[in-house]
């Protein structure tokens, strides 16, 4: 899940994807399909460790306060569902056996625990075994490799095999076996794995890239392009080939991606905090279903902050803290002719400790990581469809909310 500029073998994916029969024998799709996510554990991540998860993701060292806050808690807080955001994953097969996944559109791999997972790395998850599987076939000679900014990583050996996600299955589908994890990872005990949804230009399997679970079913939908309803507190959907106009409450607005790194890049032309005005500020960001936390520039947090009671830059934490009885103002995000806003209690990420006196909050710097993240806090807020046309693009539109619980 790191930057990754290598033109060539981007060039060979396309030129493969290009020369793909128009029917594919490998798809078997029931043309448009909507899948919804599931409740698995009524847990969360600490606010540093999903922080510290966001660096390792994008193989970037965490800063020295971000580490030592993230060792320091076992890497979750005991809460109930209904008061903050569990993890929602989605239920995918792989070669018949079950699996939930985190859909992920900040990476290009799909990778799971597998029976190449070392028993002691494993921590609960359910794995993927390909001798479990009628039609799982060893890619010869492939392999992945994720290196993250602490140094540890996630690797192994490469299968191909029949992928279901809703009602549509490919037959084929590069899945990456998991022969160790990263700690960050195996803390996470709900997820399985991720299915990146951003381009396959990033893919990381060697010796050839593969494509992407999207990009090898996007030629059958109804349009190339997939829609995020992520939700607070409840399951979200993501639905595949068409748009559900009951789902968002007023127009879409598109704005141009930037696809040149991989990833879903756009750019916000200011921002607001409570009802104060627009402030013309350029940011540019990805937009990441894989990142719980809305990660931005310095500047602004330190503005967002200092309209919070008793906020402040907690070192012990990582990042900035404040009472949990504190009322946080909404942050708003001029995008296009949209003005995309963030309700306070959307921001209000989770405790620290089980006391439920402080909290840690779910806007923090991106500094050293190296570019700004909307991740999970802006995305519950927003209608969102990823545009996967020849000239890609990101619609935002507002959507009915669920209640602040």
């Amino acid at each position: 899940m790191r930057f990754t500029e290598n033109l060539a073998a981007a060039s060979a994916l396309f030129a493969v994807a290009s020369a793909s029969p128009l029917v594919d024998k490998r798809l078997k799709v029931n043309k448009d399909f909507t899948v919804t996510q599931s409740v698995r554990k009524p847990s969360i991540l600490s606010g540093p460790s999903a922080l510290a998860k966001t660096f390792e993701k994008f193989g970037k060292e965490a800063p020295a306060v971000v580490k030592a806050a993230a060792a320091n808690n076992d890497g979750s807080v005991t809460t109930t569902p209904t008061q903050f955001d569990s993890e929602y994953l989605t239920p995918v097969t792989i070669g018949g056996q079950k699996l939930t996944l985190d859909f992920d559109t900040g990476s290009s791999d799909l990778w799971v625990f597998s029976s190449e997972t070392p028993s002691n790395e494993v921590n609960g998850h359910d794995i993927y075994d390909p001798a479990k599987s009628n039609s799982s076939k060893a890619l010869s000679g492939s392999t992945w490799n994720i290196t993250y900014g602490d140094g540890s990583s996630s690797s192994g050996n490469v299968y191909t095999d029949t992928v279901t996600v809703g009602t549509t299955t490919f037959a084929g589908q590069a899945v990456e076996l998991a022969e160790e994890v990263s700690t960050q990872f195996q803390q996470d005990a709900g997820n399985d794995g991720l299915l990146g949804l951003a381009f396959s230009s990033i893919n990381t399997v060697q010796p050839t890239q593969q494509l992407t679970f999207f990009d090898n079913v996007k030629s059958s939908l109804t349009a190339p392009l997939f829609t995020v309803d992520l939700k607070k507190g409840e399951p979200g959907t993501y639905g595949f080939g068409t748009i559900d106009d009951s789902a968002h409450t007023g127009d879409i607005v598109y704005v141009p991606v930037d696809s040149s790194q991989g990833f879903w890049s756009f750019t916000s032309s200011g921002y607001a905090i409570g009802d104060g005005a627009v402030n013309s500020n350029s940011i540019d960001a990805i937009a990441d279903t894989g990142t719980t936390l809305l990660l931005i520039d310095d500047a602004i947090v330190t503005a967002y902050y200092k309209a919070v009671s008793g906020a402040k830059l907690d070192q012990s934490q990582g990042g900035y803290t404040y009472p949990c009885s504190a009322t946080l103002p909404d942050i708003s995000f001029q995008i296009g002719t949209y003005k995309a806003t963030v309700p306070g209690s959307y921001v209000n990420y989770a405790p620290i400790d089980d006391s439920g006196t402080t909290c840690f909050g779910g806007i923090q710097s991106s500094q050293g990581i190296g570019f700004n993240i909307f991740g999970d806090i802006f995305l519950k807020s927003q209608f969102v469809v990823f545009d996967g046309a020849s000239s890609p693009r990101l619609g935002f539109a507002p959507k009915t909310l669920v209640s602040s619980k």
